[in-house]
């Protein structure tokens, strides 16, 4: 060939003219590209090349050109493993797309080291009309808002009108629901342009229970030996399998620009190979980038720090992990729940304060629900290197009925608690509507064929079943069909609350400022920090700089009369005192009001959180 392919796989457009396309199909002799046009299909034979590759490359083929596979004599069709847009959804034809966009962010450095605030967005419910151009029209107002990086949930086209995409089966194609790949690249675009990053949710570690048509080329792509909790594993242990897959991650970083991935369910990740796939993962997402920073963020449910440790010293070198302990001591401080995942936790003051300043609560200890040990230890974890929240996809959906924590629990000790997740030392993430107190609820849907949608329905219900509550006749009644279309547009976002809820909306739009312009606070990274409990319902954690310290209180509890007071973290620096400078109560806030917290003795109001700063005493 006189021309050279930018990937292995796929349909490319050539310079010279014409497409050249590409799969990977060792388990049959012969495969032929059907052109689909309005008149008769045309037919080309591929050539067969090594390590069971078949390619052609056709004059006639150009953008927008649709396209499926011919494998042996099969009288059915296939779309493209790697087809770039799937218009009429996973079994439609594939569409041949131009890799070209009029990109404006050449000055775009990527993922700093600073400040970072993470927002989690389905793009199909975070606006009314549930696409990439929808989803573009509110990028304003997240930058304004204090957001620094945009984490949207998986993007990849999965059959059925709606889904949360961890069910995907075209690893490539931007789902069609939600728009052209072009819209996709715009919403990036316009991002950068506004100093947000964009990084993408991947599903590497299943494929879709329907419309999956990968088996279809070769069984190779799985692995017998394994199973998930969603079907057959990934088999990374084939070469050509691997390359499919890190194929897919550097395609989204080069193709769209996106400037990181969280990859899911890390733990269903199976390689024997002597690099494992995950590091392999990470360094392919490192280079991807070029010059731009990028990011990887894992999700573990064993939550093995290990993962952070450079590839050198036997991690997998990412960048930072979800930390469910955090999440769950919280939900348990505010909900009272102490049911399946939430039965190891007691949401106490010390439980907050080692999660900040460890990392996981569970690095080794037994796990009571899981009748095992869980975590691995390691008391010296980077703090933001650990992303923490209140909300996600997964734990505002398990509540069973949608709900948000915001309406579950008391608003004061919630407002409280918004405090500590935006002014720790960690890495905070909101989830799309928090910031305003959305009332609307995010249910798990999906929308698949009558016998798969039946067994996802009552799969669920066993899911929640884990929870007593949520496992009697009644409550199972009272679940949402996750199929039914209702249960995916009362997802959808109403920003017209962010007006309604103003209180709630400025109290998050305060404090992410503060995260990021207070000369303490935006170095969270650099700065020690300690804590102590200074009674059942309440603690502090105290930051130090150059004289210039920052005390955070914290009451679950009632009015707490700290006297006698004998914890030194409450001392200012000699020549120095504190001044409020934040409380929860303020009356923006929908508070009561502020009064004096330590004259001459501390008094801490109940539900609530104060942050003090240091000042200079005034001469007497």
């Amino acid at each position: 060939m006189s021309f050279k392919r930018r990937y292995p796989i796929g349909a490319e457009i050539i310079s010279k003219g014409g497409v050249h396309f590409r799969i990977w199909a060792p388990d049959h002799k012969k495969a032929t590209v059907v052109l689909e046009k309005k008149e008769d299909p045309l037919f080309y034979p591929m050539t067969k090349e090594k390590g069971g590759y078949f390619s052609v490359l056709v004059p006639e083929a150009n953008k927008d050109t649709l396209y499926r596979f011919k494998l042996d004599n099969s009288e059915r069709l296939f779309s493209d493993p790697a087809s770039r847009f799937q218009p009429a959804g996973p079994n439609g034809p594939s569409c041949v797309i131009d890799s070209n966009y009029p990109w404006t962010d050449d000055s775009w450095k990527g993922i700093t080291k600073s400040v970072q605030i993470i927002y989690e967005m389905h793009i199909g419910t975070f606006t009314e009309e549930g696409t990439f151009k929808g989803a573009m029209d509110q990028l304003e107002e997240l930058a304004d808002l204090g957001i620094t990086i945009i984490e949207i949930m998986p993007l990849n086209d999965f059959p059925g009108h709606y889904g949360w995409g961890y069910d995907g089966v075209n690893l490539y194609a931007p789902c069609r629901l939600y728009g052209h790949p072009n819209h996709l690249k715009g919403f990036i675009d316009k991002a950068h342009r506004l100093n947000l990053s964009v990084i993408l949710d991947v599903v590497y570690n299943h494929l879709g229970p329907e419309d999956n048509q990968l088996g279809a080329f070769t069984q190779k792509y799985f692995n017998n030996k394994y199973d998930t909790d969603w079907g057959m594993a990934i088999n990374f242990d084939n070469p050509s399998c691997r390359e499919f897959f890190l194929t897919n991650a550097k395609y989204w970083i080069e193709e769209f620009h996106f400037d990181g991935l969280r990859v899911d369910a890390t733990s269903c990740f199976f390689s024997s190979t002597p690099i494992h796939i995950l590091a392999d993962l990470t360094h392919v997402v490192k280079n991807a980038g070029g010059e731009r920073q990028t990011l990887i963020i894992g999700e573990n449910e064993p939550q093995n720090s290990d993962f952070l440790k450079p590839i050198d010293q036997g991690g997998y070198g990412f960048d930072a992990l979800w930390n469910d302990d955090f999440h769950h001591t919280a939900h348990v401080r505010l909900t009272g729940q102490r049911e399946a995942y939430y039965t190891d936790y007691l949401g106490t003051p010390q439980e907050f304060i080692s999660s900040l300043k460890y990392g996981f609560l569970y690095q080794g200890q037994f796990y009571d629900w899981q009748k095992k040990e869980r975590g691995v230890p390691n008391l010296n974890i980077a703090p933001e290197s650990l992303v923490i929240f209140l909300e996600n996809h997964d734990q505002v959906a398990n509540s069973g009925h949608g709900k948000r924590l915001y309406q579950l629990s008391d608003h004061g000790n919630y407002k409280a608690l918004t405090c500590l997740l935006l002014l720790s030392p960690n890495t905070p993430m909101l989830f799309q509507g928090q910031e305003f107190g959305s009332s609307h609820p995010f249910y798990y849907f999906a929308d698949h064929s009558d016998s798969i949608n039946l067994l996802v329905k009552e799969g669920r219900k066993e899911s929640l079943a884990q929870f007593p509550r949520l496992a009697t006749r009644e409550a199972r009644r009272a679940l949402t069909d996750p199929s039914n279309p209702l249960t995916f547009t009362k997802c959808k976002l109403d920003f017209t609350e962010r007006e309604k809820n103003v209180e709630i909306y400025i109290l998050h739009r305060d404090l992410i400022k503060l995260r990021r312009e207070d000369s303490v606070f935006k170095n969270l990274h650099n700065i020690k920090f300690d804590g102590a409990v200074i009674g059942r319902n309440s603690f502090l954690l105290r930051y130090f700089g150059d004289n210039e310290d920052r005390l955070i209180i914290i009451n679950f509890g009632a009015d707490h009369h700290f006297n006698p007071a004998p914890e030194p973290l409450l001392v200012a620096p000699r020549g120095y005192e504190w001044e409020t400078l934040w409380s929860s109560e303020s009356v923006i806030y929908g508070g009561d009001g502020i009064p004096p917290i330590n004259i001459p003795y501390w008094k801490v109001l109940g539900h609530s959180a104060t942050v003090l700063k240091t000042r200079k005493k005034k001469h007497e």
